[in-house]
Parts: structure tokens; C-alpha cells; sequence
């Protein structure tokens, strides 16, 4: 019985891989365009530093981490996101003695435990960035930018842009004692995930997928009204700074995100076909998150982006690129000596870096050859016993149909011509 992958992964193979890497390919094209370096961090951490950064409150570290305790008897949790590791490492490797921005991007596997569905696995990639040491509102500007322009970069329609704040912690403690205030009238008509986030997390429930549409929450109170001026100011230049690029955007009071470590600036990147799975990115400010950490307080901001939400928009649209065959050149031979001679020609060809391969199952001329046109390669290199008595190749072009016979010794130069 063959013992299948755990539900909720699933395998990439080589007809899919395209989109992958063009998408990664993007992802490094824009960074380098905004002066973002990549940064690669362990797939596992102590959970401690999740139930810190993140919040033990959330659904992501009370429900959805995927934990074990290895044989030194240390808590283990696997990357549920990226940001606390990369400001983990950020503190470990003192990133921050040169006293400038420093602007990190990644692309990697995170995990959480969750129902699988399309655009959401147990196992799913990222590709995001984190712009840590400055407060200035040109930085959210930024980072909104890049990831609304990566994504218009692919091709992509019908993107909408919803941002909003969710104060700071001078101003936060007000909105969220009028959202208790608010929310308990209606105590008994909340889902139970809600009742529990009352007390602990009000925030949460203006984000809440169970209860979003019931009437009590157009009527929940707005942070605008409580927001220092601080805040006020910061959002505003946000505002300003973006419509200057000529990027449209929508303020929506409902959107918190789903992790606490989120202060002032908050944004989502939506793709509205997708439906109820429409965000393709999103991300804030967590200012707090340095110091939760065990840091000096620090300013900070990062988006990520869901990679297989990404190729569900781009197959929509038909914008993954057609697979490119890359094979410069099939080597067909007949007989052992002919094999022999063909085996030193590949490996002479690999050498100078173009792309070849040849038959090892010793298999007919008329199968070779079919094969040879099935690879998408643009030639193929005969070898017989004539041609090894001559020291020769017949190379055909595969493209058109024309062949000659030229010295083994010549193939590699006729290939790099023409390929």
C-alpha cells in the first residue's frame, strides 16, 4: 500500500513547477528593485517565540500550530508565518548595528493546522518582506506599494486595496473597552469563538468569518474615534503618500488581521473573483513586536503574500507562462560501441553548459527518435557504427527536418550557433 502525503500538503511536480518559479523569479526582481534582501530562516523555532510574538490569544497559536516536543525536550512549533522569525533573527544577528533600515524579504513553507481548502493548506508558501528600524509612514507607503505593484506586475485584474488602522497602545486600550461595551449587549448572538475573544481579544471580532455578516456589525464602534493623533497623523500621511503613487484604495474599519502584534497601519490586497478566499496579501505595523521579542523598541512593517492563492489568480486570468523546453540536443545511437561514444559526447556537451541528454534503455533507432522529438530539443546527434568508424555525428534538426554529417569534434560550436 503506498503510504500517501499528509492531508492537507501536496506535491509540486515538475508541470507545475513553471509557476512556481515564476512567481519566485518576480518576487526577487521587485525586491531587488526596492532594495529588499532575501533572508532564509530555520522552518522550526522554540514556540515561545510565537506565543510571544504572535499573541496566545489568536487562533493561530491556540488552535493552528503544528507543536512537538523534540528528544532534548524543548517545544518545537513549525513556522506558522514569518515575521517573528525574521525579527528573531534580526535580534540574534544584531542586523541592526549598522543603525540603518534594514529591508528583509523570504519566500518558504509555513504550517498550520486548518481545514484544508483551495488557496489554504496545512502546508502553504509565503513570500514576504519586513522593513525594521523606521516609523515614518513613507515606509507603509512602501511596503503597500511593493506588494500591490508585485502583484499588478503579474498581470493581475480586479486587485482592490483595503487598508485601515488599528491604533497603538496609548489609544488601543479605549477602542477596545467601547468594543466590549458594544459586543456584550449582543453576547448571545456572537459565535462561541467571539464570546471568547470578548475579554480577551475584541478586536477579533470585527475580523470573525462566522458572524460578519449579522447586522450588529455594521453598527460596532469605529477606531477613528479613538485614535490619538499620533495615529490620526500616521494613517493620514499613509493616505496621502498613496494616492500620490495613483494607487486606489478603500478604508475598511472592520480590517484587523489575525495576529496582535499588529499596531497603527493595517492593509490587505484582495483578488475578488476568489471569493471568500480572495486575499492574495496583507499585512502592518508592529512596532511592539521587536521588544516582545526581547529587543529595544523598534518600529516595523511587513506584508506576505499567499504563493498558491497567487497561481489560483494567475490561472484564472491564464497568466502562467507556457513551460519552456530547454533541451539543446538528443544523442541517439545504435550498438555499444556507438552508446560509448555517445556517453563521452553528452558529458562533453554538459561541460560547456548546453543542455542534452540521450536514451539509456538501449532502446530501437525509430524509438530513440521519437523520443528525441517528444523532448522539445532542437536537435538530435546520431551516432552509428558508421559514425564511429568516421568519427562523426549526422545531427538532424528537429525543427525542420534537414540533417548532415559533421566531425564529433565540431558539435559543440554547431550546437552553441544555432541553439
Amino acid at each position: 500500500m503506498i503510504t500517501n502525503a499528509p492531508r492537507g500538503t501536496k506535491d509540486i511536480l515538475p508541470e507545475q513547477i513553471t509557476g512556481w518559479n515564476y512567481i519566485e523569479d518576480e518576487v526577487r526582481k521587485i525586491c531587488a528593485a526596492y532594495g529588499y534582501e532575501e533572508i532564509r530562516t530555520p522552518i522550526f523555532e522554540h514556540t515561545e517565540l510565537f506565543q510571544r510574538g504572535i499573541g496566545e490569544t489568536t487562533d493561530v497559536v491556540s488552535k493552528e500550530m503544528y507543536t512537538f516536543t523534540d528528544r532534548g525536550n524543548r517545544s518545537i512549533t513549525l513556522r506558522p508565518e514569518n515575521t517573528a522569525s525574521a525579527v528573531r533573527a534580526y535580534l540574534q544577528n544584531k542586523l541592526y548595528a549598522a543603525g540603518n533600515l534594514v529591508k528583509l524579504f523570504y519566500i518558504g513553507s509555513m504550517f498550520r493546522y486548518d481545514r484544508p481548502q483551495a488557496g489554504r493548506l496545512r502546508e502553504f508558501h509565503q513570500f514576504g518582506v519586513e522593513a525594521l528600524g523606521e516609523k515614518n509612514p513613507a515606509v507603509d507607503a512602501e511596503i503597500i506599494l511593493l506588494a500591490w505593484n508585485f502583484l499588478k506586475n503579474l498581470g493581475l485584474d480586479e486587485l482592490e486595496l483595503k487598508i485601515n488602522t488599528v491604533g497603538c497602545p496609548a489609544c488601543r486600550p479605549v477602542y477596545r473597552q467601547k468594543l466590549i461595551h458594544y459586543f456584550s449587549e449582543y453576547h448571545d448572538e456572537l459565535c462561541g469563538d467571539c464570546k471568547s475573544r470578548l475579554e480577551k481579544n475584541p478586536l477579533r471580532i470585527l475580523d470573525c468569518k462566522v458572524d460578519a455578516d449579522k447586522d450588529f456589525m455594521d453598527d460596532a464602534p469605529k477606531i477613528e474615534t479613538c485614535l490619538c493623533d499620533e495615529c490620526r497623523e500616521h494613517f493620514a500621511r499613509v493616505q496621502e503618500l498613496l494616492t500620490a503613487a495613483g494607487v486606489e484604495f478603500k478604508i475598511d474599519s472592520r480590517l484587523v488581521r489575525g495576529l496582535d502584534y499588529y499596531t497603527k497601519t493595517a492593509f490587505e490586497i484582495q483578488y475578488t473573483p476568489l471569493g471568500a478566499q480572495s486575499a492574495l496579501a496583507g499585512g502592518g505595523r508592529y512596532d511592539g513586536l521587536v521588544e516582545e521579542i526581547g529587543g529595544a523598541p523598534t518600529p516595523g512593517i511587513g506584508f506576505a503574500a499567499g504563493i498558491e492563492r497567487i497561481l489560483i489568480a494567475l490561472e484564472k486570468q491564464n497568466l502562467i507562462p507556457a513551460a519552456q523546453k530547454n533541451l539543446d540536443a538528443f544523442i541517439v545511437t545504435a550498438g555499444r560501441e556507438a552508446e560509448v561514444c555517445g556517453f563521452k559526447l553528452l558529458n562533453n556537451l554538459r561541460k560547456k553548459n548546453i543542455a542534452a541528454t540521450m536514451d539509456f534503455a538501449s532502446r530501437s533507432m525509430k524509438a530513440q527518435m521519437k523520443q528525441a522529438a517528444k523532448s522539445g530539443a532542437k536537435f538530435a546527434l546520431i551516432i552509428g557504427e558508421d559514425e564511429v568508424n568516421e568519427n562523426a555525428v549526422t545531427v538532424k534538426n528537429l525543427e525542420t527536418s534537414a540533417q548532415n554529417k559533421i566531425s564529433i569534434d565540431e558539435v559543440a560550436a554547431m550546437v552553441m550557433r544555432n541553439a
